[in-house]
């Protein structure tokens, strides 16, 4: 089935917790993992975020307040989230879900370090491809 390897853990259940702004998922190999929606937001599956190919990676800024404003289900194999920024292209898996809960200290490392290289903060607008601030990617 796509989106799923073969005996990968599946969620047994998916909270959304939107004070602390995190998707609670319980999988079934008892692994239960709270996924921040900002982590979820710059290490979206999508295009628009991951390029097309390796190196295309567009980097996210201004995602620490972002919310989900709807969880939509895809089949028996994925959530499609849609952001309160207006992001709804990427289809989180339950494989890509259980890779963001069990690597989020090193995705938050990393994310971190490719903001320094780049000189930006984690709190500035999106940029634009013409140059201007993006409020809604």
């Amino acid at each position: 089935m796509a989106g799923l390897q073969t005996g990968a853990p599946t969620p047994t259940a998916i909270t959304l917790h939107s004070q602390s702004r995190q998707l609670q998922v319980a999988f079934s190999d008892g692994s239960d993992f709270q996924i921040p929606f900002e982590l979820m937001r710059v290490y979206s599956p999508s295009a628009e975020v991951q390029g097309h190919g390796p190196g295309q990676e567009v980097l996210q800024t201004g995602k620490r307040e972002v919310t989900l404003v709807e969880l939509e289900p895809i089949g028996n194999y994925a959530v499609k989230p849609v952001f309160s920024d207006g992001h709804d292209t990427g289809l989180f898996s339950w494989d890509y879900l259980y890779f963001l809960g069990s690597e989020q200290n090193r995705l938050w490392a990393d994310y971190l370090a490719r903001l320094q290289a780049a000189g930006a903060d984690r709190d500035a607008p999106m940029i634009s491809a013409g140059g201007s601030a993006c409020a809604s990617h």
